[in-house]
């Protein structure tokens, strides 16, 4: 018997995010912030900071800009440990 441990990851695509911070404010683990840099439409893009996301998918329904967000599930396998 194994134990599911699902595990995310978020892609961001700097170009069509408009800075709305929805998704920042979506997201429950809260690894999404925004960037203090500008993309070049002069937005402040939201960023990843690169672990901790349970994929979800919350941040991809929040956001208003198609393409904006493609959000990766992966189930990793434990063996069960009965002790």
């Amino acid at each position: 018997m194994a134990v599911e441990n699902i595990a995310g990851d978020v892609r961001l695509d700097p170009a069509e995010c408009k800075g709305c911070g929805l998704c920042v404010e979506a997201c429950p683990p809260k690894v999404l912030s925004l960037s203090p840099s500008l993309n070049r439409y002069g937005y402040h893009p939201a960023r990843y900071d690169g672990s901790g996301c349970t994929g979800c998918g919350i941040c991809y329904f929040a956001c208003p800009e198609p393409g904006a967000i493609t959000v990766y599930r992966a189930v990793r396998k434990k063996p069960w440990n009965v002790n």
